[in-house]
């Protein structure tokens, strides 16, 4: 089973020769969980174009910090290539940047929130269950570090979770196999502890602490690891 990764930005260059690039943690947390999968990755934030459809299984989108507003050149191909692979039936998985990227790709609204920056554990409940959130939890929390939101989901959509900061926190879309995720499942403490310390210019004190400060809870990462491993095997063709 190919699973091919679209690439759409990478961590700061402090960090990047520490704790390596999005795909590696990704496929670091992945892995274990599904020993069929094969991993490649495309970077489309550096102009490559997407591979044809007929050369993986499945889509994982990363993180970025870029906005998916901002009209970059690589954005719009990568939004309609993610519409003619859901379309074919390619599962796919949004976190992050790509949770954002899928919501505008299908006609949802994505804007810098108002609420500021989301750092540290965030919790959300779910609001129902689905054939790959097993085994089921009503609450799941994991590292998130992100402005912009989905604002306004697409048209069919299923908010699966979120919170009050986060209300569109997971999605189901409605236009063929594809969530995604706000949260960071890829994301060691550490990686997220180093990530939120080298923000501190941009950052209010206050948030910087207190995102620290919940780094020390328990992360869900691996169950909802395990809920994206469940949802590509379940829908692979």
């Amino acid at each position: 089973m190919q699973l091919q990764i679209i690439e759409t930005g990478e961590p700061p260059a402090p960090l990047k020769g520490q704790f390596g690039g999005y795909p590696a943690m990704i496929e670091q947390a992945l892995a274990p969980l599904a020993p069929d999968f094969s991993f490649s990755t495309t970077p489309v934030f550096r102009g490559v174009p997407p591979p044809p459809l007929g050369a993986f299984d499945a889509l994982i989108i990363t993180g970025s910090p870029a906005g998916v507003y901002e009209g970059q050149d690589w954005i719009a191909p990568a939004e309609d290539f993610l519409r003619r692979a859901i379309a074919a039936g390619k599962p796919t998985v949004g976190i992050c940047f790509g949770h954002q990227l899928l919501a505008q790709a299908f006609g949802g609204q994505v804007e810098k929130s108002d609420k500021g920056w989301g750092v540290g554990i965030h919790s959300y409940d779910l609001k129902t269950s689905a054939a790959w959130t097993e085994p089921m939890q009503s609450r799941v929390s994991c590292a998130v570090s992100h402005q912009d939101q989905v604002i306004m989901p697409p048209k069919g959509a299923t908010i699966l979770g979120g919170c009050e900061f986060c209300p569109n926190g997971i999605i189901e879309y409605a236009q063929g196999p594809a969530i995604s995720f706000q949260q960071h499942p890829e994301f060691s403490s550490e990686f997220a502890t180093a990530l939120l310390r080298l923000r501190k210019d941009r950052i209010p004190e206050d948030r910087i602490n207190a995102g620290l400060d919940s780094l020390a809870q328990k992360s869900d990462r691996s169950l909802i690891a395990r809920w994206i491993a469940n949802f590509l095997i379940q829908n692979m063709r």
